[in-house]
């Protein structure tokens, strides 16, 4: 079994998890908040994984480029307004389906990818997306209640929807980021697989909080203070969300995105549980449907790419 399989699962699962505690932040913090706490009590972690694999296990580190420095502050800002579009998300609709809203990203992550590094999409893909489009739709048309708005109009209703609109912006997001992340761990050319991700990763949440600092400091001191009342809480958000960034990373410098976020959807399975056992929340059938066809689409996606 290659070595980023069991790498992308860990990593979903942490993903996982560290949604379902941002979300318990919305409660003491608002959405740049625990937005937030994703990078900024993430960043030390990261830091201290690099001086890790330098110091513990002599890998050498490598020079960051101009190359790499486009790249990793380019997806990091894509990702942080990627993070806050899913976590305002969770105001509007329950953890299940505001999550697999984002799931479209496998399937914008493989134009991206073909679009920056040059990495080509099989002819199946295109299904593959137009399934997760329609799984997308279901869930809104079900979201929005109402037999009068079901069948084709409700349908399309849905997709046009202000929920739609965010998730869908928020899994491109996701998508260039991941795409971003790839290429500047690529563009260092000496070190490691492990290292090269670790240092993609400690720039990237580096840049994160800068920003997100300077923004709360500027715009939203309010919320600052919320997030340093709550920092026990928030400093689990961010060794889970690094821990989960660092499986992501090394997977997405061992294989192509498309490939890793398409296994990466296996977080709908670790949703769904702690939708019903954790949020309590219930799901529809047409929300499940919905969601089956998007994981439909990942399987299209996945075997168009192998």
């Amino acid at each position: 079994m290659p070595l980023w399989i069991p790498i992308t699962i860990t990593a979903a699962f942490l993903q996982n998890l560290r949604s379902a505690l941002q979300r318990q932040l919305k409660g003491r913090m608002g959405t740049t908040g625990a937005t937030f706490a994703r990078f900024g009590f993430g960043f030390p972690f990261a830091v201290l994984y690099v001086f890790a694999l330098g110091f513990l296990f002599d890998m050498g580190l490598p020079t960051p480029n101009a190359t790499f420095l486009f790249a990793v502050a380019f997806g990091g800002i894509a990702q942080i307004l990627a993070t806050f579009l899913l976590v305002y998300l969770f105001s509007f609709r329950n953890f299940m389906v505001g999550t697999a809203y984002s799931k479209t990203e496998p399937m914008q992550a493989a134009l991206f990818g073909l679009l920056i590094l040059g990495e080509a999409i099989a002819p199946l893909a295109f299904v593959a997306i137009v399934v997760g489009v329609f799984g997308v739709g279901l869930i809104s048309v079900a979201g929005r209640g109402g037999g009068a708005r079901r069948g084709w109009k409700g349908l399309a209703d849905g997709l046009v929807s202000r929920e739609a609109g965010i998730g869908l912006l928020s899994g491109a997001l996701f998508g260039v980021s991941a795409v971003c992340f790839r290429w500047a761990s690529l563009s260092l050319g000496d070190g490691g697989v492990l290292m090269r991700a670790a240092m993609t990763l400690a720039f990237a949440t580096g840049i994160q909080t800068l920003a997100m600092l300077a923004w709360m400091a500027l715009r939203d001191r309010a919320e600052l203070k919320a997030v340093a009342r709550a920092w026990r809480p928030a400093l689990l958000v961010g060794i889970v969300g690094v821990c989960g960034s660092a499986g992501w990373f090394t997977a997405m410098t061992l294989e192509k995105v498309a490939y890793v976020r398409a296994l990466g959807q296996i977080e709908l399975v670790f949703t769904y549980a702690s939708s019903v056992f954790w949020f309590r929340e219930t799901i529809t059938r047409m929300e499940l449907a919905g969601c089956l066809l998007i994981v439909g689409g990942i399987v299209v996606l996945l075997a168009a790419a192998t």
